[in-house]
């Protein structure tokens, strides 16, 4: 029930993915942008060395010979690739200076990325609450500007936080990939498949584990105002009804994933610039049903239905 009137907010809410998709495309080409000017500016000397060049011209003439057929080359390409690599990692090993402040400039770009889309979400979730609420239709840039310190201060506590648990959630994908299937009897293909379906299943669940836990967070700033940090506070604490809350976001992460992928070869990834944001409205929305429900607050589901505290439409007399 609840996840059917998630579904019902979107199908209500579904103008504002087209302002989220404005919004992160003009964050996103700016933070791009950037990104790619600090790594150029910092690793151009390696980028643009004549050991990087050795190695890209080497690449490039393996291929060639394999279609061509060319057994001399094929047969003394190992020993030069090994020589070139070698050489681009001693490049590697006095630039290190420059390696280390690129990728420290780029992860602080991609923190303020998700920081200002984060404001965004923020706003999204004002409007997905005032048309549960009320039914009313808050504009982006009312809701934006109004909620604009309160979305500073949650997602600079949120921010750091789901980076390093994104990174944990990577370093355990590596693990499964890379360790698990050498438990496993050598079966060339199938044992590669393998590590890559249990990453992918760590990766989700532990992606479902931490929205299951922050779900509380923002609707419990939003809904109720209290405060960033005694918000928190409640969400983590919300032990009734984390299992069903963890089921919802892992059905609902596969059923992101599955939907992306299937449309994105389908029309050749334009169906992307739809999707992406209407899933990111989807998460919102179940965050918010699951905070109203598990509240016994009332919201509308339509203009004439309303959502009893057990999630069931109530119909409104005229």
């Amino acid at each position: 029930m609840r996840f059917r009137n998630a579904f019902r907010m979107i199908v209500n809410n579904f103008s504002n993915v087209y302002k989220l998709l404005l919004f992160r495309l003009i964050t996103d080409v700016v933070f791009l942008s950037l990104s790619y000017a600090v790594v150029t500016l910092g690793l151009h000397v390696i980028f643009g060395s004549e050991q990087a060049r050795e190695i890209v011209t080497l690449l490039g003439d393996f291929f060639k010979s394999l279609a061509s057929g060319d057994s001399a080359f094929l047969s003394g390409f190992s020993e030069q690739f090994t020589g070139a690599v070698a050489a681009f990692l001693h490049l590697l090993g006095t630039q290190i200076g420059s390696i280390v402040w690129s990728v420290v400039g780029v992860a602080l770009l991609y923190l303020l990325s998700r920081f200002f889309n984060g404001t965004a979400m923020f706003a999204m979730g004002q409007m997905i609450n005032d048309r549960m609420e009320t039914y009313g239709i808050t504009r982006f840039s009312s809701a934006y500007f109004k909620n604009l310190l309160r979305a500073t201060l949650y997602h600079a506590a949120y921010v750091p936080v789901a980076f390093f648990y994104d990174l944990f959630s990577l370093v355990a994908c590596w693990f499964f990939f890379f360790f698990t299937p050498s438990f496993l009897p050598s079966w060339g293909l199938v044992t590669v498949f393998v590590g890559l379906s249990l990453s992918m299943a760590a990766f989700i669940c532990l992606q479902a584990l931490k929205m299951a836990f922050v779900s509380a967070w923002m609707p419990g700033i939003i809904a109720d105002g209290k405060g960033v940090f005694a918000a928190c506070k409640e969400s983590f604490r919300g032990i009734k009804g984390f299992s069903g809350r963890f089921s919802q976001f892992l059905i609902a992460i596969y059923l992101i994933a599955a939907v992306n992928v299937v449309f994105a070869l389908c029309t050749f990834g334009s169906a992307l610039l739809i999707t992406v944001p209407a899933s990111y409205l989807l998460i919102l929305s179940i965050q918010f049903v699951n905070y109203y429900e598990d509240n016994g607050k009332k919201y509308f589901l339509s203009y004439r239905t309303i959502s009893g505290a057990d999630g069931k439409p109530e119909g409104m007399g005229d």
